[in-house]
């Protein structure tokens, strides 16, 4: 079981569930998010802000974050060593 952790506004999301955190810019990208939009698979947690991660969920959903990737990995990471050390385990 994964913890929450905050990806900007208030929103939070399953560190657990988390796939990958990858950047908006590229091509492959944009395809994928446009495909999430109009199988209704995507979830826009930017407020109204520009994209700049994109986190791809294990159920195949994709939450749009306007926080940067390398923000949401470190919070990620730092949820990881919270865990482990509270004596959880680690399913990578």
């Amino acid at each position: 079981m994964g913890r929450l952790i905050h990806i900007g506004f208030g929103n939070v999301v399953n560190t657990g569930k988390i796939i990958a955190i990858v950047s908006p810019d590229s091509a492959p990208v944009k395809r994928l998010v446009q495909r999430a939009k109009e199988n209704g698979m995507a979830i826009d947690a930017t407020q109204g802000r520009k994209t700049k991660a994109v986190l791809i969920m294990e159920n195949s959903q994709v939450v749009l974050s306007a926080l940067l990737p390398e923000t949401i990995s470190g919070r990620a990471q730092a949820e990881n060593m919270v865990q482990t050390e509270d004596g959880g385990t680690n399913e990578s």
